[in-house]
């Protein structure tokens, strides 16, 4: 059995993660200095090698101007 990670559910929401990161017109770096976090953190992320939870969406949400349903919807 696949971890959910891998799902087609998890992978559509870090597609969109990254769109809006690209359509916000930001860099990895640039998300990164926001969130306080290193530039790794948000490669891995958008990669799938890192989970995401909820509190980090939300945040990412704000970053990005989109509402948490843009993401899961």
């Amino acid at each position: 059995m696949n971890k959910s990670v891998y799902s087609k559910d998890y992978k559509d929401i870090i597609e969109r993660l990254k769109r809006a990161r690209i359509e916000a017109n930001l860099s990895q770096q640039e998300v990164a200095d926001k969130l306080g976090k290193p530039q790794s953190y948000i490669s891995k992320i958008e990669s799938g090698e890192r989970r995401l939870d909820v509190a980090e969406m939300k945040n990412f949400a704000q970053i990005y101007k989109k509402p948490l349903e843009y993401f899961i919807n």
